[in-house]
């Protein structure tokens, strides 16, 4: 690839080597035409027949239409059918920025029709499909769609208007090359969330598996070598169940020392960025940790509001403060593995009971008390360094995938942005 800079302004800021030409500038009127996706159906035409039809989501979510995903509707030989290589537009949606979203139909077949809330757009000059997919999801054509969206709780677009938008496009052998660059992404992209989603049903299975159901003493699968059965505890015979005095909204800062809410240890666990860090004065820390005590590396924060029952271990001597009630502090004093005990906390067993121990109500609380009587099974601490490793181990490989998906889709939006014009 070469960046072009220039006073030509009608060439994209990075090409494919050899290729130096302007791109051509059409309105999408003057090289295709709409039609309309199904009319006149009500509900009970839905949902059985030998046609199909292609649904919103598949197209608001697919810049390439999945051909696998279609619903069943009567064939009727008064609709539009669709032809490989249609280019698809969603008519509306609930913000501007998500109107008008496109998707290429590279399907075969007959009597395959497109849902009432898109309209179809059919080329009558030779485009390839992968860059024309890919072209109208680039930065700018969004960028021109959405400024055409009309609303207030919730935003449409004339499909007349949109066949006035101008593209650019370069000859068909560049075309090609732009194509299948994004084709190849996409299936890079692909394959790293299937590897990331394999692993996190792996670790669901294996929580399931690795950890003793209710009522049993051993687990379904345990590492050889180990035969004992394992003891169950209540977290409050193990080790002091408890929360800090309360520091007021008031004294909450933008330096110092890090001050944690139930919704930061939820983003946490996520791998999510907290919208914004909180802290407390280093003076306002020495003088309740001298009331409450300090968290240490191996206690467990789990929340007790919101989405109850999360855990955060803490890993580090790094001073730490929270939220008082709004989170339960396990002070765990080395009675049991750290990573054994974050592991056995999002275990079916314990959310479960985490979950009944909250009630009946709109908003379940998890308290001191319910934290006190939290069921823990526990083998002897070898084991519990090994199942903790293993979970530790498999969390590290899906933080990478999920790294992995989220640098090659940055590398493709910076790519959308330079490599269309």
């Amino acid at each position: 690839m070469q960046s072009k800079m220039g006073e030509n302004k009608n060439i994209p800021q990075i090409r494919f080597n050899g290729f130096d030409e302007s791109w051509e500038v059409k309105k999408l009127g003057e090289i295709g035409f709409t039609y309309s996706g199904l009319f006149g159906k009500s509900k009970i035409d839905f949902g059985h027949g030998e046609g199909k039809y292609i649904t919103y989501m598949n197209i608001f979510s697919n810049p390439i239409t999945n051909v696998d995903i279609t619903a069943p509707i009567e064939i009727d030989i008064n609709q539009n059918e669709v032809e490989f290589g249609d280019v698809f537009f969603t008519t509306s949606s609930e913000t501007p920025e998500e109107v008008g979203m496109t998707s290429v139909w590279l399907g075969s077949g007959k009597n395959t029709y497109l849902n009432s809330f898109c309209f179809g757009y059919r080329l009558t000059e030779e485009l390839d499909s992968y860059f024309i997919a890919y072209l109208l999801r680039s930065f700018n054509i969004r960028k021109k769609i959405t400024y055409l969206a009309q609303g207030i709780s919730r935003y449409n677009i004339s499909k007349n208007k949109v066949m006035q938008i101008c593209i650019s496009r370069p000859k068909i052998s560049e075309q090609y090359h732009i194509g299948s660059y994004f084709q190849n992404l996409d299936k890079l992209i692909t394959l790293q969330q299937q590897k990331h989603d394999k692993l996190v049903t792996l670790k669901k299975a294996m929580l399931d598996k690795m950890f003793p159901k209710e009522g049993a003493d051993v687990p379904e699968i345990r590492f050889k070598g180990f035969t004992e059965a394992w003891k169950e505890r209540r977290l409050g015979e193990v080790m002091d169940v408890t929360s800090v005095k309360r520091i007021h909204q008031s004294n909450w800062t933008n330096t110092g020392i890090r001050f944690l809410r139930a919704r930061d240890i939820v983003s946490t666990y996520k791998n999510e960025d907290p919208v914004e860090y909180l802290y407390i004065s280093v003076e306002k820390y020495c003088e309740y940790s001298l009331i409450s005590g300090k968290v240490k590396p191996g206690d467990l924060l789990v929340t007790g509001v919101g989405t109850i029952g999360v855990p955060l271990l803490i890993k580090n001597d790094n001073p730490v403060y929270f939220k008082d009630g709004n989170i339960i502090w396990f002070k765990n004093e080395n009675a049991v593995d750290g990573n054994f005990f974050y592991y056995s906390f999002i275990s079916n067993r314990i959310q479960r009971y985490v979950n009944e121990s909250a009630g009946i109500g709109t908003v379940g609380t998890y308290t001191i008390e319910s934290g006190k009587k939290t069921p823990l099974n526990l083998p002897d601490k070898k084991e519990q360094i090994l199942l903790g490793t293993f979970f530790k181990q498999l969390d590290n490989l899906i933080i990478f995938h999920n790294y992995e998906i989220q640098k090659l889709k940055n590398i493709k939006k910076a790519c959308l942005e330079k490599m269309f014009v």
